[in-house]
């Protein structure tokens, strides 16, 4: 971060909570999801309009920040219980959600459109994820959070991060080797499954000891700051157990939530007031960061590199889009429900954000996309992270 100035980083954070916050209002009260707003912002002060705010190490460690404590307060705020019943349909989803779009794009690139071997894969990769960040605010947004279709999306978008973390590692290892190696990727799979596993214990554990510390202490103060930095060490440690940094934040949001409790063991049964006082204490610290999360994801959108004057890009790019909805789409409708739940439970799974940036940018920089992929690229995940929110609203307007 040596070639970050600092004092410029107060200005462009003044700039970005301010108008995310003022952007972002105004479109809520135009009845659409308030994130459209803040992604908005981000593509104004960007390198696609005005070109005001480079996305630097900075903004991108505060926005990371945002997106971990945004999950952080789902998990705390989930009902396990629901969680557990929709076990199967949210595997359901996150399978077909993750490879639908994959396979889809991988044989209509290579077979149909003679792109090469590699460049088909790393498009297929690209569109496999979806942005959980965007996905939890949307429907945070729309006061859907509770709902069975949400808690299904929930739980699919989480399994969905760890499919594009493997996804990602085989790519990454077959484009530099040309070969895949299944061991490292199963090896991969376990950690995950492990750190799922064990980290809800030992973050019980912890909590526990927190607040002895805070009894002995005699002050609340205690609290949220070591809960903050047991979510970061968790966030940590999902990192280096090969899982998203998300994943680590969740779980421990779960495991402090209100209504969790271990099959086994009583005594490691969550303390209600604990739970009450961390919700409330950490809460505006989320509404802080979380803005500069979403509007990062549109700093680092560059529509410039985009020639909208090529029929080359707008036929890939429709074939590419149509790949993309219904790649994701496809997969609310392999659940149990009305056709207004399972179409959703689709356009819930369909933002790529920034996600699919980190794929692109990494094609970019490895010479397996040219200027003319990239853009395409570039345009779908725009155009994902954009359609879904607008969708939503109009199928959410109704309960289920």
């Amino acid at each position: 971060m040596s070639g970050v100035d600092i004092h410029s980083i107060f200005l462009y954070l003044a700039i970005i909570l301010f108008l995310a916050r003022i952007f972002g209002d105004t479109v809520g009260r135009l009845g659409l999801p308030s994130v459209l707003g803040e992604i908005f912002v981000g593509v104004l002060l960007g390198q696609s309009v005005l070109g005001l705010i480079p996305v630097n190490d900075i903004i991108r460690i505060l926005a990371e920040i945002g997106v971990i404590l945004l999950l952080f307060q789902v998990g705390l705020e989930a009902d396990i219980h629901q969680l557990r019943k929709v076990g199967i349909p949210a595997f359901v989803v996150a399978f077909i959600g993750a490879f639908a779009p994959m396979i889809l794009a991988f044989v209509i690139s290579y077979k149909l459109l003679k792109i090469s071997f590699l460049t088909s894969l790393f498009i297929g990769g690209t569109l496999t994820a979806t942005s959980i960040g965007i996905t939890v605010r949307v429907l945070s947004d729309l006061g859907r959070l509770k709902d069975r279709f949400a808690q299904i999306v929930l739980g699919a978008a989480v399994l969905d991060d760890i499919f594009g973390v493997v996804v990602l590692a085989a790519l990454f290892e077959f484009s530099k080797e040309s070969t895949v190696h299944v061991n490292s990727l199963l090896l991969l799979i376990l950690y995950i499954g492990t750190f799922f596993l064990i980290s809800p214990v030992i973050a019980i554990l912890m909590a526990r000891l927190i607040r002895g510390l805070s009894n002995k202490l005699r002050t609340l103060d205690f609290i949220p700051a070591t809960v903050l930095a047991v979510v970061f060490l968790f966030a940590y440690l999902a990192y280096v157990f090969g899982s998203p940094e998300i994943l680590g934040a969740f779980t421990v949001g779960l495991a402090l939530s209100r209504r969790f409790a271990l099959p086994f063991g009583a005594f490691l049964k969550t303390d209600e007031h604990m739970a009450e006082i961390i919700e409330k204490t950490l809460r505006p610290l989320v509404w802080v960061l979380t803005p500069i999360f979403f509007v990062s994801v549109g700093l680092q959108l560059n529509l410039r590199a985009i020639d909208f004057s090529s029929m080359e890009f707008w036929v890939l790019s429709t074939v590419f889009l149509i790949v993309a909805i219904i790649g994701k789409v496809l997969s609310g409708f392999f659940v149990k429900g009305e056709l207004r739940e399972k179409a959703l439970i689709g356009f819930s799974m369909l933002p790529r954000g920034e996600v699919g940036l980190i794929f692109a940018e990494f094609g970019r920089i490895s010479k397996i996309y040219d200027d003319l992929l990239y853009a395409v690229i570039i345009f779908v995940v725009a155009m994902t992270t954009l359609i879904s929110p607008l969708i939503l609203r109009l199928l959410a307007r109704k309960k289920i």
